[in-house]
C-alpha cells in the first residue's frame, strides 16, 4: 500500500514539473511509458494522478499551466485506455482531448441510464399473468430426475424460463422449495439447485421466504407440515440459511415457553399436594369434576411450536450441532419431554454408538438388528471406540435425561457398553498391575487418564440419564437387571453417591419425576395399609412391581414405617422377595441412609434406653441381610464409621446382622443347660446353645465372611469395638445417664464377643493368622484391652495347635494314646512359646516373680471346650432327636418321602454329635495331660502366696469372669482344675475366701451384664464350694489331701506334712458359714445404699447365686426382709428395679423350704434364746464366725525361698514364744501333741465361752439395735480420740454391771496400770506385720473412711453400745458356757463390722496377713540380735530346764532386747512382739485384753487397732495356738534331732503355751485386721 502511495507521489510530481513547464512532455512521456510496464494497475495510478491535476489546473487562471496537462495527457493516451480517463476526467477535459464529442450531450446521456438503473421498477410476471411460463418451470422441476439430468442444466432452462416469460425469481425460488418439498428423496438434486440458484438473489431472499411459509400456518388451529421443516432443516444443515435468521420467524416464542414449562412445575407440585392431602370422601367427587372441566378446557389445541417440529426434523436428517442450539435456547429437558423429539434423538444415538455396541455391546448368542446409517454425510460420525463416545453420544444423552425411558432399547445398548467399558478398565488395572515396569510409561498414563475421564462420564450418564429414565419406565425389572449388571462392576461408595442424588436430588429436577414421586408414596401407602402376615404374597407382588422403577422412594417409606411399627418386620421382609439385584442394593443404601438420619435422636427422652426407631431398623436389618443377597460392605464400613467417630449406638446393627447372618446369639438370658451345650462342638452350640434355632445360616455367614475379608474390616471392627468398650464412659457418657452409658458398654462388649465368635467359627487358620497380629502388638500398639486382645487371639492359638498337631501325627504315625499326647503337648509348645515370650511385656516385671507368663498365658489361652465335655448335653440333644424320630414315625400324615428326608436328617445330626463328643472328650484329656506337665512351673510365689492369688484374681479371674457368660463358667472351672492338679503355691482356700469376702465393690462396679456373668462365675464357685461342704467324703477325697487347703507354714514348695496340716471337714463347713454370712453382709450392704447401680447389680447377682444362696435360714431372712423393703420403696420410683425385686423376692420365697438353720449348716451349740431374738434383732448373721475359723486362718502361710534357709530358726523361735506363754493357760491342756488337739480345743472353749455371752445378749438388748453397714461405720477408725473415751466409758459401766472379779484379776489390772510407759508402747501386738501389709492397709484406710464419713454420730453411740459387753467378756473369768456365749456374739459383731473395702477379702484380712507377717517377721525384721536370741533358745531346749527357770531366761532376753531396742529402731516391732510376750508371762492370759489396751501416746496411730483387738482376742486366740501348736509339733520333729530326749516333757509345755501365745498372737492379728 505504501509502494502505491510513492508510485503515485512520484508520477504527480513529474507531472507537475510538466505542468509547470520545468520538463518537457515528450520527455516525461516517454519516462511514463518506461514505468507503465513495472505493474498491471498502473494506467489506473496515472489516470488518478491526471484526475487530480485536471482538477488543480481547471481552478488555475494561467493557461499555459493547463495546456501543458492537456499536452501530456494526449501524449499519454496510448498507454491509458480512454475508457479510464472517460471514468476519472470532467467531460469538459475530456472534450478537449477530443475523446468526446460534446461534454452536454455526454452529460445528459448519464442521467438517463442512472434513471433506468435506479428509479425504473421492472415489472415480472406472477403464476396468474403468466401461466404457461411456470407450467413449464413446474414441468421442468417435476420431470424424472433419475437419468443424466443435472442441477445445472436444470439451472440453465431455469434461467431461460424467468426471461422468456419474464417470471419472478423470488416466486421461482418459493416453487422450487414447494417441489422440493414433495420430492424429499432428491437431497443431490434440489441443494446443489438452490445453492447455486442463490447466486443469482440476496443472500436473505431465501430465509425470508422459508420465514413466510412459516407465517403462514401459525394460525390458531394451522398445522406446519413436517416437509417443510425438513426442507428447512436441510437448507440449514447445508448452510444456506441461518439459524438465527431463521429462528426469528417460528412461534411460540422463548418467553412462551418458558412460561409453559413453569407452568407444568406447578401443576405436578399440586398433584403432589394433593395425593398427600387427607381428602373427605364428600370433597373427592367435587375434586373429580372440576378436573372433568379443566381437561376438556385442554382439548382446544394450541397452535404448533414450530421450534420443535423444526428440531425433530433437524435430529431425524442428523444435523446435531444446529438441534443443540435450539435446545439450548430452551429450558432443561424442555424439548425432550415432547416424545416425538425424544424418540427422534434416542434413533440418532442408536445411529451413533451402532459400530461400537455391533463390536462390545451385544451378548453372546444374540443376534441383534443391525441399524443402517444416516445417507447423509453431515451427521454425526458413529462411534468406533469408548473414546468416540465423550465425544457426541454422552452430550445427546445429557440432552435426553430421564426421557431415555421411551427406548428401552437404547436403555439397554447404553448400560451395556458402560458394562463393557467397566469390564475394559477392570481389564487394564489388571495388565498394569501385573506389569508394573511400564506404569511410568507416558502412553499408559495417557491411557489411564482418558480412561479415569471415560469413568467419570459413565456416572455422570448414570446419574443424569439412566436412574432417572428408570424412575419413568413403567415397572421394567429387565432393564433394572440389566442396569445391575453394570453397577455391580462399581465399588459401593460410587453407587451409594448414585442412589443418593436419585433419592434426594433427581426426583425434583423435572415436573414428571416430581408427579412420579407422589404417585410411588401413594401407592406405597396404599400397600402398607394393607400388608399383613396372611396376605403377603400379593402385597409382595405389588412392592415388587413399584421397587423395579422407583426402589429409593418406596424403601425410604417403607423403613419409615418399620421405625414406627415394628411389628410391620417380619411381613415386609418376606414380601421383599420380588425385588431385582438392584433393588436390594437400594435397600442397603436407604437403610444406611435412615441409620445416618442426623435429625433423629438415638435416646429415647428419658436418656436411659436407645430409641425404639433404632431397634427396629437393626431388627429389619438383620432379617434382611439374612434372607437375602444383599452386598454388606457399605453397613459394615458405616458400623466402622461410627466406631471411629466415637459413636457405638449403631453396632446395634452389626449384632443384629450377625445374629441372623451367622446365628449367633448374645444373651445374659441363657439357661444353664444352654451354657453347658455353648461349652461343646460347634455342633452341639447350634442345637443347644441358643434360644431360636437359627438354621441354614452356611450360606449368609459365608457372606458375612467375604463381605468383611474383601473389605479388610474383620479386625478394624474387632479392635475399633475392643476400644469403643472402653471409651464408651469418656466419649459417650459425658452428661447421658449412668443406664445408657452401661447399656451402650454392654452393647458394645456384647457385640465384640459375637462378632469375635463369629469369626472364629468362621474363618480359616490361614485367615485367622494373617489378619490378627500378635498379643504385645494388639495391646501395646493397637491398644486394646488384654481382655479382648486375647479373645480375638485364642481361636488363632487354638487353630494353630490342632493344625501343628495334625502335621505331627501325620509326619509321624504312631496310634498310641501316649504318643498323640506327646505330640499334642509338643504342638502347644511350638505354638505357645512365642505368646509366652509376648505376654511379658504386658505387664510390670514384679507381675512374674507370682505367676508365670506361661500359666498367664495358659489361662487366657485355654476355653471351657479345653477343660470339660458337657455329657449331659450330649445326651439331652441325642435324646431330643431319637424323640423327634420317634414322634416322626408315630406322624401318619407326613408323606413317605418326606418321612425319610426327616428321619435321614435326625439320624445325621445323632451321628455328628455323637462323633462331636468322642472327637472333644480326646481333645479334653490330652489338655489335662499337658496341664500336669506345665503345672509345676505355672505359680512361682517369690514374694507371697497370698500376692500370687491377688495377681490371679486381679489378672486373671475378675477381667475374665466378667467377659462373658462362659468364661463364668471357665474361670470357676480353672479355680477348680488349679486345685484338683494340686498346683505348688496355689492356696485354694485363700482363693475362694478372697472371693466371696468382699463382693460389694465389684459388684457395684459393673454393668448390667457384667452383673449377671459376675452372678454367674459366683454361682459355679459357690456350687463347687456346696459339693464339698455338702459330704464329709467328697470334702476328704477332693480336698482332704490337696496343698490347696493347706493351712500350715510351709516353705515353697513343699507338698509333704500330716494330716493337721490340713482343714478338717468340721472347720470347712465353718469357712463356708463365713463365707455365706458375708456374702449376705455385702447385699445388705448394696441394697441399702439407695444407689441405682447397686441395687440392679446385687439383685442381678443374687437371682443368679440362687441355687446355692442363701442356703442358712437366718441370712436367707435377713436377706428377705431387705428386699421386700426395696419391693415398697422402689414401687412407685424405678420401676425396673421394683420388677427386679419382685422377681428375685418371689423366687427366693420359693427357695425357702431347702433353707437349713444354722446349726445345721455347721456344727453349732445350740444357742440360747436371747441369742436367738438378737440375731432377729441384730440383723444377719446369727452366731458369727466360728472359733475354729480362727484355725484355718491362722495356719494358712505364705513363705518363699528365703526362708527355706530359715526354718529351723522360726520353729525354735515359735517354740520359744509358746514356752513364754505356757504358764499363764492353766484352762487349756490336751493329752499329746496329735491332730485331735484342734477339735478339743474348740470343745472346750465354746463350753467357757457359753455363760458370757448370754449377759453379752443382755447389754446388747439394751444398746439400739443397728445394720451391719452401720456397724462397719462404728469401727472405722477415723474418729480415734471418741472411740476411745466411749470405749473407755464402756468399760467402766462393764466392771460394774459384770460378776465380781477375782482378787488375782484386779491385782492384775493394777499390775497393768502401774507398767511404765516406755514399756506400754512395746506392747501392742504379738506378731508384727510385714511392710507390705501394713502398706496394703494404709491403702485401704481411705476407702474405709468414704464408708464411715456417712454416719458419724451413729458410728459413736453404735461403738459405745455394742463394746460394752465385749469388754467385760474379756475381763471376768466367768464361768465356760458363759464366756463361749459372748464368744459367739463378739464374733457376729466382728464380721458385722467388717466394712469390705476391695477385694482382699478376710482370708487376706484375717489369715494371710497373719501368715504374711510371721513369715516375713523374721525375713524383714532380723537383727543380730535376735538370731542370738534365738540361738539361746536352741540352746534352753537343749538343756531341757524347768518352767521356772526358763522362764527366768526368757525375761532377761527380753530385757536385753529393750535395752538394744533404743540402738535398733529397725527392729521396733520385733521389741513390741518380745515385750508382749513377757507380760503374758507375767500377767497372765486373761489379762492380755488390757495389755492391748494400755497404750502411751507415742503409739496412738494403732490406738484403733488395739480397740479392734480386744473384740477380737477371745475367740482367736484358742484356735491359734492350737494352730502354732500342731506347726511346731511337725517343725521340730522334722527340723531339730537334739529334742529326742525330751520329747514328751516338751509336747506337754507346747500345748500349754500355745493355747496362750497363739491367743495372743491371734488377737493381735483380729486387731490390725479391723485396723485395715
Amino acid at each position: 500500500m505504501n509502494f502505491r502511495a510513492d508510485i503515485q507521489q512520484a508520477l504527480y510530481e513529474l507531472a507537475y514539473h510538466v505542468v509547470r513547464g520545468n520538463l518537457k512532455h515528450d520527455q516525461a512521456a516517454n519516462v511514463l511509458s518506461d514505468v507503465i510496464e513495472f505493474r498491471e494497475d498502473m494506467p489506473s495510478i496515472l489516470a488518478d494522478v491526471f484526475c487530480i491535476l485536471d482538477i488543480e489546473t481547471g481552478c488555475l487562471e494561467e493557461k499555459s499551466k493547463r495546456d501543458h496537462f492537456t499536452q501530456l495527457v494526449l501524449a499519454c493516451l496510448y498507454f491509458v485506455s480512454d475508457t479510464v480517463l472517460k471514468e476519472r476526467l470532467d467531460p469538459e477535459t475530456l472534450e478537449s482531448l477530443g475523446l468526446i464529442k460534446q461534454s452536454q450531450q455526454f452529460n445528459q446521456k448519464s442521467v438517463k441510464i442512472k434513471t433506468k438503473l435506479f428509479y425504473k421498477q421492472q415489472k415480472f410476471n406472477l403464476l396468474r399473468e403468466e401461466n404457461e411460463g411456470y407450467a413449464k418451470l413446474i414441468a421442468e422441476l417435476g420431470q424424472d430426475l433419475s437419468g443424466n439430468i443435472t442441477s445445472d442444466l436444470i439451472l440453465e432452462n431455469i434461467k431461460s424460463l424467468i426471461g422468456c416469460f419474464n417470471l419472478d425469481p423470488n416466486r421461482v425460488l418459493d416453487i422450487i422449495l414447494e417441489v422440493y418439498e414433495c420430492r424429499p428423496e432428491y437431497d443431490d438434486f434440489f441443494v446443489p439447485l438452490i445453492e447455486s440458484y442463490m447466486y443469482m438473489c440476496e443472500p436473505q431472499t431465501l430465509c425470508h421466504i422459508l420465514g413466510f411459509k412459516f407465517k403462514f400456518y401459525q394460525e390458531p388451529n394451522g398445522e406446519t407440515p413436517c416437509s417443510l421443516y425438513r426442507v428447512a432443516a436441510v437448507l440449514l444443515q447445508h448452510n444456506l440459511i441461518d439459524l438465527e435468521d431463521l429462528y426469528v420467524h417460528l412461534l411460540p416464542v422463548d418467553n412462551a415457553i418458558l412460561e409453559e414449562h413453569k407452568r407444568e412445575i406447578v401443576e405436578a407440585k399440586q398433584i403432589v399436594r394433593k395425593l398427600t392431602m387427607v381428602v373427605l370422601s364428600s370433597e373427592k367427587t367435587e375434586e373429580k369434576e372440576k378436573e372433568k372441566e379443566k381437561e376438556e378446557e385442554k382439548t382446544e389445541k394450541p397452535p404448533d411450536n414450530q421450534k420443535l417440529g423444526l428440531l425433530e426434523a433437524l435430529l431425524k436428517i442428523g444435523d446435531w450441532q444446529h438441534a443443540q442450539s435450539i435446545m439450548d435456547q430452551m429450558p432443561p429437558f424442555y424439548a425432550t419431554s415432547h416424545k416425538s423429539i425424544a424418540i427422534a434423538l434416542c434413533r440418532l444415538v442408536h445411529v451413533t454408538i451402532e459400530p461400537l455396541y455391533r463390536r462390545v455391546g451385544v451378548p453372546k448368542g444374540a443376534k441383534g438388528s443391525p441399524i443402517s446409517s444416516l445417507p447423509n454425510k453431515r451427521a454425526p460420525k458413529q462411534a468406533e471406540s469408548f473414546e468416540d463416545l465423550r465425544k457426541e453420544v454422552f452430550n445427546m444423552l445429557c440432552y435426553l435425561g430421564p426421557h431415555l425411558s421411551h427406548d428401552p432399547i437404547l436403555f439397554a445398548k447404553v448400560v451395556r457398553l458402560g458394562k463393557a467399558f467397566m469390564k475394559e478398565v477392570g481389564t487394564a488395572k489388571k495388565l498394569s498391575s501385573d506389569d508394573r515396569m511400564f506404569q511410568s510409561d507416558g502412553s499408559k498414563q495417557e491411557e489411564k487418564e482418558k480412561m479415569e475421564i471415560l469413568f467419570s462420564c459413565l456416572l455422570s450418564i448414570t446419574d443424569q440419564v439412566l436412574l432417572p429414565s428408570l424412575s419413568l419406565m413403567d415397572c421394567n425389572a429387565c432393564m433394572s437387571e440389566e442396569l445391575w449388571g453394570m453397577f455391580k462392576t462399581f465399588p459401593y461408595q460410587y453407587r451409594y453417591r448414585l442412589y443418593g442424588q436419585w433419592k434426594n436430588e433427581t426426583y425434583n429436577s423435572h415436573p414428571l419425576l416430581v408427579k412420579v414421586k407422589a404417585q410411588t408414596i401413594d401407592r406405597a401407602k396404599y400397600i402398607m395399609k394393607r400388608l399383613t402376615k396372611e396376605n403377603v404374597k400379593p402385597s409382595g407382588r405389588q412392592i415388587g412391581k413399584l421397587s423395579h422403577s422407583n426402589p429409593t422412594i418406596l424403601f425410604d417409606y417403607i423403613l419409615s414405617q418399620i421405625q414406627k411399627y415394628d411389628n410391620l418386620i417380619t411381613p415386609v421382609v418376606d414380601s421383599l422377595k420380588y425385588l431385582t439385584s438392584l433393588n436390594y442394593d437400594v435397600l442397603a443404601y436407604c437403610i444406611i441412609e435412615a441409620l445416618a438420619n442426623p435429625e433423629k435422636e438415638r435416646m429415647k427422652h428419658d436418656d436411659t434406653t436407645i430409641s425404639s426407631w433404632l431397634q427396629s431398623l437393626a431388627s429389619f436389618c438383620g432379617a434382611v441381610f439374612r434372607k437375602y443377597p444383599i452386598e454388606l460392605a457399605g453397613l459394615l464400613q458405616y458400623v466402622a464409621n461410627q466406631l471411629k467417630a466415637g459413636k457405638s449406638f449403631d453396632l446395634l446393627i452389626l449384632k443384629e446382622v450377625v445374629q441372623k447372618m451367622a446365628g449367633i446369639e448374645i444373651t445374659e438370658e441363657m439357661t444353664m443347660e444352654q451354657l453347658e451345650a455353648m461349652t461343646g462342638g460347634e455342633q452341639l452350640k447350634a442345637e443347644g446353645g441358643y434360644f431360636g434355632q437359627i438354621r441354614n445360616t452356611k450360606k449368609s455367614s459365608q457372606r458375612l465372611k467375604d463381605a468383611l475379608l474383601d473389605h479388610d474390616l474383620a479386625l478394624p471392627l474387632c479392635l475399633l469395638m475392643a476400644q469403643q468398650r472402653n471409651g464408651v464412659i469418656f466419649q459417650e457418657g459425658g452428661e447421658k445417664h449412668l443406664k445408657l452409658v452401661g447399656k451402650l458398654y454392654d452393647q458394645c462388649h456384647d457385640t465384640l464377643v459375637q462378632f469375635g465368635g463369629f469369626l472364629a467359627s468362621n474363618l480359616s487358620t490361614e485367615d485367622y493368622i494373617k489378619r490378627v497380629p500378635s498379643i504385645d502388638v494388639l495391646c501395646n500398639e493397637f491398644h486394646t484391652p488384654h481382655d479382648a486382645a486375647f479373645f480375638l487371639s485364642r481361636p488363632m492359638y487354638a487353630h494353630h495347635i490342632s493344625s501343628k498337631y495334625d502335621e505331627l501325627k501325620k509326619a509321624e504315625k504312631g496310634n498310641k494314646q501316649q504318643h498323640k499326647v506327646h505330640k499334642y503337648i509338643t504342638s502347644c509348645e511350638i505354638v505357645m512359646a512365642p505368646v509366652h515370650d509376648a505376654v511379658i511385656s504386658l505387664h510390670l516385671p514384679k507381675v512374674w516373680d507370682d505367676i508365670s507368663p506361661q500359666f498367664y498365658a495358659t489361662f487366657w489361652s485355654l476355653t471351657m471346650y479345653d477343660l470339660a465335655v458337657p455329657h449331659n448335653s450330649y445326651e439331652r440333644e441325642v435324646n431330643k432327636l431319637k424323640v423327634q424320630m420317634k414322634a416322626i414315625d408315630d406322624n401318619q400324615e407326613m408323606p413317605p418321602n418326606k418321612k425319610k428326608k426327616e428321619k435321614e436328617r435326625c439320624t445325621a445330626l445323632q451321628d455328628k454329635l455323637l462323633e462331636e463328643e468322642k472327637k472333644q472328650l480326646e481333645h479334653v484329656q490330652r489338655v489335662l495331660q499337658r496341664l500336669k506337665l506345665e503345672k509345676d512351673s505355672w505359680l512361682l510365689a517369690k514374694s507371697t502366696k497370698n500376692e500370687t492369688i491377688t495377681k490371679f484374681l486381679q489378672l486373671c479371674i475378675f477381667p475374665r469372669c466378667i467377659f462373658s457368660a462362659i468364661d463364668a463358667v471357665y474361670c470357676a472351672h480353672f479355680v477348680e482344675l488349679v486345685h484338683q492338679q494340686k498346683t505348688p503355691n496355689f492356696s485354694t482356700l485363700l482363693c475362694y475366701d478372697r472371693v466371696f469376702s468382699d463382693i460389694i465393690y465389684t459388684v457395684a462396679s459393673c454393668t448390667e451384664n457384667e452383673a449377671s456373668r459376675y452372678g454367674r462365675f459366683l454361682c459355679c464357685m459357690l456350687e463347687t464350694v456346696t459339693r464339698w461342704h455338702s459330704d464329709r467324703v467328697i470334702y476328704e477325697k477332693e480336698c482332704g489331701n490337696y496343698p490347696g487347703f493347706l493351712t500350715i507354714l510351709r516353705a515353697t514348695g513343699f507338698d509333704g506334712g500330716n494330716k493337721a496340716d490340713q482343714l478338717d471337714y468340721e472347720n470347712f463347713r465353718h469357712v463356708v458359714h463365713k463365707w455365706h454370712y458375708k456374702l449376705t453382709k455385702a447385699s445388705v450392704h448394696c441394697l441399702e445404699t439407695g444407689e441405682y447401680t447397686h441395687i440392679r447389680n446385687i439383685l442381678i447377682v443374687l437371682t443368679k447365686i440362687l441355687p446355692w444362696y442363701p442356703k442358712v435360714l437366718n441370712l436367707g431372712q435377713a436377706l428377705e426382709r431387705r428386699v421386700h423393703k426395696i419391693c415398697q420403696e422402689e414401687k412407685e420410683k424405678r420401676p425396673d428395679l421394683y420388677a427386679l425385686a419382685m422377681g428375685y423376692s418371689g423366687q427366693l420365697k420359693s427357695r425357702k423350704p431347702y433353707m437349713v438353720p444354722e446349726n445345721e449348716f455347721h456344727h453349732k451349740d445350740p444357742p440360747a434364746r436371747n441369742a436367738v431374738a438378737a440375731t432377729v434383732q441384730n440383723g444377719p448373721g446369727g452366731a458369727g464366725l466360728p472359733a475354729s475359723l480362727a484355725i484355718n486362718t491362722a495356719k494358712l502361710e505364705e513363705s518363699t525361698a528365703e526362708e527355706t534357709d530359715k526354718l529351723k530358726e522360726k520353729s525354735q523361735g515359735a517354740m520359744k514364744i509358746i514356752s513364754k506363754a505356757v504358764n499363764t493357760t492353766p484352762k487349756v491342756t490336751t493329752s499329746n501333741g496329735n491332730s485331735a488337739s484342734n477339735s478339743k480345743v474348740i470343745k472346750e472353749k465354746e463350753d467357757k465361752e457359753k455363760g458370757g455371752k448370754e449377759k453379752d445378749k443382755e447389754k446388747k438388748e439394751k444398746t439400739p439395735a443397728a445394720t451391719p453397714e452401720a456397724k462397719a461405720l462404728g469401727k472405722d477408725g477415723k474418729d480415734k480420740p471418741k472411740e476411745e473415751r466411749a470405749i473407755k466409758d464402756d468399760k467402766a459401766r462393764d466392771t460394774k454391771e459384770k460378776t465380781p472379779k477375782s482378787d488375782k484379776e484386779k491385782e492384775k489390772i493394777k499390775k497393768e496400770e502401774k507398767t511404765p510407759k516406755d514399756e506400754k508402747s512395746k506392747t501392742v501386738v504379738i506378731n508384727i506385720e510385714s511392710k507390705s501389709a501394713a502398706e496394703k492397709e494404709r491403702e485401704k484406710e481411705p476407702s474405709r473412711e468414704r464408708d464411715v464419713a456417712k454416719d458419724m454420730k451413729s458410728k459413736e453411740n453404735i461403738k459405745g453400745g455394742e463394746k460394752m459387753p465385749v469388754v467385760g467378756s474379756l475381763k471376768s473369768p466367768v464361768p465356760r458356757s458363759e464366756t463361749s456365749e459372748s464368744e459367739r456374739e463378739q464374733k457376729r459383731r466382728k464380721v458385722d463390722t467388717h466394712s469390705s473395702p476391695s477385694h482382699s477379702s478376710t482370708v487376706k484380712d484375717n489369715l494371710s496377713e497373719l501368715k504374711d507377717s510371721s513369715a516375713k517377721h523374721y525375713i524383714n525384721h532380723t537383727t543380730p540380735t535376735l538370731s542370738k536370741s534365738k540361738e539361746r533358745e536352741v540352746d534352753k531346749k537343749d538343756l531341757d530346764k524347768s518352767r521356772e527357770r526358763s522362764r527366768e531366761r526368757e525375761k532377761k532376753d527380753e530385757k536385753d532386747r529393750k535395752d538394744r531396742k533404743r540402738d535398733h529402731s529397725n527392729s521396733d516391732r520385733e521389741v513390741q512382739q518380745d515385750s508382749t510376750k513377757r507380760r503374758k508371762e507375767e500377767n497372765g492370759t486373761t489379762g492380755s485384753s488390757k495389755h492391748s489396751k494400755s497404750e502411751s501416746p507415742s503409739d496412738s496411730p494403732r490406738s484403733n487397732e488395739k480397740e479392734k483387738e480386744k473384740n477380737k482376742s477371745k475367740s482367736s486366740g484358742k484356735e491359734k495356738g492350737d494352730s502354732i501348736k500342731a506347726e511346731k509339733m511337725e517343725k521340730s520333729s522334722s527340723g531339730s534331732k537334739k529334742e529326742s530326749r525330751h520329747d514328751k516333757e516338751k509336747t506337754e509345755k507346747k500345748e500349754k503355751r500355745d493355747s496362750t501365745g497363739g491367743k495372743e498372737e491371734k488377737k493381735h492379728h483380729k486387731s490390725s485386721d479391723k485396723h485395715r
